[in-house]
C-alpha cells in the first residue's frame, strides 16, 4: 500500500516538474509569436499584391477603351437646314419665334444625334454701321438631347428661340451662325445660313 502511495506521489512530482510534458521557454514562445505575425503579414502582402494587379488590369482595360475612342460616330461637318427661319407659332400674324434646325454630319454623310453644345447667333451683316449682332443663345447638352426632330421634311436638332427685340421689322436677309461643340471629343464645328423674309 505504501509502495502505491510513493509511486503516485512520484508521478505527481514528475508532472509538477514538467517532466513528460512539453514546456516552452519564453524565447520559444516569443519566436512562435513572431512566426505567426510574419505569416499574417505575408498574407496581407499577398492580398495587397492581388488587389494591385486587379487595379492594373482595370487601368489597362480603360486605357484600351480610350485608345479605341468608344465613339459611335465621327463628325466631319455641321449643317443648318434651309427651312430655318422665323415662324408664326401661334398664328396671330406675328413671326415671334426663330426656329433653327442644325444637323451634325458624320464621315458617312449621315445626320447623327451627336451629344454637344450649340451656340447660336443671329446677325445682320448688311448693317455694319448699326447693331450687327441681334441675338445669341447657348443650348447645353442636357437640353439639346431633348430637341431632336425627325420628320419627312428634315432631321436634326430643332432649336426654338424668342424673336430678339433688336430684329425690329424683318425686311432684309439675316444670317444665322451656329457653333456645335462635340461633347465626346471637344471638337467644334461651325456653319452659317442666310434667312430671307417670308410670309407664313
Amino acid at each position: 500500500m505504501q509502495l502505491r502511495i510513493y509511486a503516485s506521489t512520484f508521478l505527481l512530482f514528475l508532472a509538477g516538474c514538467g517532466i513528460g510534458t512539453e514546456r516552452k521557454t519564453p524565447e520559444e514562445l516569443k519566436a512562435e509569436k513572431l512566426q505567426q505575425e510574419k505569416a499574417s503579414l505575408t498574407g496581407d502582402v499577398q492580398q495587397q499584391r492581388a488587389e494591385i494587379e486587379q487595379l492594373r488590369a482595370q487601368v489597362r482595360e480603360l486605357s484600351a477603351l480610350k485608345d479605341k475612342q468608344a465613339n459611335p460616330y465621327e463628325l466631319t461637318t455641321l449643317r443648318i437646314a434651309k427651312i430655318s427661319n422665323f415662324f408664326d407659332k401661334d398664328r396671330d400674324g406675328v413671326q415671334e419665334k426663330l426656329v433653327v434646325y442644325i444637323q451634325p454630319v458624320d464621315t458617312e454623310g449621315d445626320i447623327v444625334k451627336a451629344a454637344g453644345t450649340a451656340d447660336v447667333q443671329l446677325w445682320n451683316l448688311n448693317n455694319p454701321s448699326g447693331q450687327a449682332l441681334l441675338g445669341q443663345w447657348k443650348v447645353e447638352p442636357a437640353e439639346l438631347r431633348k430637341l431632336w426632330f425627325d420628320s419627312l421634311t428634315t432631321t436634326g436638332y430643332r432649336l426654338i428661340f424668342d424673336r430678339p427685340e433688336a430684329v425690329g421689322v424683318f425686311s432684309s436677309p439675316l444670317t444665322i451662325k451656329v457653333t456645335f461643340t462635340d461633347y465626346l471629343t471637344g471638337e467644334s464645328f461651325r456653319a452659317q445660313q442666310v434667312i430671307e423674309p417670308k410670309l407664313d
